[in-house]
């Protein structure tokens, strides 16, 4: 393509790119990159289309196909000049079946064996299972649902190495199917093998996230601290929700950790059904109390891996997550192998800017501050809220106070979050309603000031009559302070 063509292409895209962050969508979009989505034509579709971060699924992939994607996404993110996160997803301590010659056809009232360390079973129908604890963590009578909660076994009898079970709903079983027990504390590590080789990986790539796979206790989360700071990451953690346990534990969890993901796939296998609705909300209400960013994932438009459409009900379920302000709402299979992942994200983003003009929950009034710095950063989003065309703009190193401000949930001003760090630039793409810029600051508050606000001017983002609420420190002497300034744009 001649070089004329290309920037008139560029130009375009920032001109489409503008008009969505003016469109005043405040949850963000995290999208799974999967043999539908890695290409470097469709990244750039659904990173027009509205996508903030994407997801790396360690279930399933390979490293070298990681170390390509990653520089595919940072290099389309660059010549767009849209700001983009990558989020690396441990597959975590899961327990799955092993391999089988052929899917097994289950019927009620069959008898099922499951067997460790390789021994071998006189039922006609068995499995091995890749945990050899299991065993010792299973009682008779507890449940043990099969592949995403399908088959529904219970467990008769064990030894040493065997679970006998009875077979209670039909299903048709295969190679490598996740094994969930509901009720019971696996002791599994937080971390296997291979997720410290994936973790590694993500280091090396400087992935801005990290996820903590089937989550149990606060303990498991500051474990996965540790390693990325033994190593030299500054990463965030995010808490993956998706059991029992970490439902009984969630508070200490989310104290623990960078951000939290309710991960509704097993998390709804785990629990009742009726239950999973009233533990989303309780968790998001809990993350605005403590201030931590929250994320609503799993099956939010499944039914788009197939059809160009959604269902209603799938409407009304994303719509439910950014009427509660969750920071961001994630798409799995709808973009990794779906038929339509562009199209899945067009609906996130138009779903998310309609409802967000509804207003929301208004969990954040119960916010718990506590410093000085929150408290000038409550009384900034208090006298946003009470202004017309009113704009937050702060100034941050390490992303505290745009953590802060995003916490808050302003009714009307966006978060404009200008740093010197493109690091901390990405890391703030999970935060909801902000726009992070990257920007030098020099050793003058005041110049700082004006070289944000003429950026705002360059990229459109700012016109006459608005009023910004400015967070940044002044000088007085030689001493720095905490200031909250308004200025209006003439």
């Amino acid at each position: 393509m001649p070089t004329s063509s290309v920037g008139m292409v560029k130009q375009l895209v920032i001109a489409s790119w503008l008009l969505l962050i003016c469109s005043m969508r405040k949850t963000k979009i995290i999208c799974t990159l999967g043999p539908a989505s890695d290409s470097e034509e469709k990244i750039r579709e659904i990173i027009l289309a509205g996508a903030n971060i994407f997801r790396l699924n360690m279930s399933h992939a390979r490293h070298d196909w990681v170390r390509d994607v990653v520089k595919r996404v940072r290099g389309v993110a660059a010549e767009l000049d849209i700001n983009c996160g990558i989020l690396l997803d441990t597959q975590g301590p899961a327990i799955r079946t092993g391999d089988l010659p052929v899917k097994l056809n289950l019927k009620p009232g069959q008898i099922f064996e499951f067997t460790v360390r390789g021994s071998r079973s006189e039922e006609e129908h068995s499995v091995d299972v890749n945990y050899d604890g299991l065993v010792n963590d299973i009682h008779v009578g507890d449940t043990v649902l099969v592949d995403n909660g399908v088959i529904h076994m219970k467990v008769l009898a064990k030894d040493a190495n065997r679970v006998r079970c009875e077979v209670l709903t039909e299903g048709l079983l295969g190679s490598k199917r996740h094994i969930n027990l509901p009720g019971v504390k696996v002791n599994l590590p937080p971390l296997t093998e291979k997720d410290h080789a994936d973790i590694k990986l993500g280091v090396s790539l400087d992935v801005d996230f990290v996820a903590l796979s089937f989550c149990r206790e606060a303990a498991d989360i500051l474990e996965l601290k540790r390693v990325l700071v033994e190593q030299g990451s500054r990463a965030r953690t995010v808490a993956k929700i998706e059991d029992q346990n970490a439902v009984r534990f969630i508070k200490d969890i989310i104290v623990a950790s960078d951000a939290v993901m309710i991960a509704r796939g097993d998390l709804g296998v785990e629990c009742k059904m009726e239950e999973l609705p009233i533990i989303q909300r309780r968790i998001i209400k809990k993350c605005l109390e403590i201030g931590r960013p929250v994320i609503v994932a799993t099956h939010m438009l499944e039914s788009m891996i197939e059809n160009p459409i959604p269902t209603r009900a799938e409407i009304t379920d994303v719509a439910n997550a950014v009427f509660e302000q969750a920071d961001a709402v994630m798409l799995s299979g709808e973009t990794a192998t779906g038929k339509y992942p562009v199209e899945c994200v067009k609906v996130l983003d138009r779903v998310a800017r309609r409802i967000a003009l509804s207003g929301g929950a208004g969990y954040a009034s119960s916010a718990i501050l506590e410093t000085q710095r929150q408290k000038t950063v409550h009384a900034a989003v208090t006298l946003a809220n009470s202004l017309e065309n009113a704009k937050l703009v702060l100034f941050t190193r390490e992303g505290r106070m745009a953590d802060e401000a995003s916490h808050l949930r302003p009714e009307r001003a966006p978060i404009f979050a200008f740093t010197p760090s493109e690091e901390v630039m990405r890391r703030l793409t999970l935060n909801w309603n902000t726009h992070a810029i990257c920007l030098p600051f020099g050793v003058n508050p005041e110049h700082n000031v004006v070289d944000a606000e003429q950026e705002l001017h360059r990229r459109g983002l700012i016109v006459s009559g608005d009023k910004l609420i400015i967070l940044s420190d002044v000088m007085f002497a030689e001493a720095r302070f905490d200031s909250i300034q308004i200025r209006t744009i003439l």
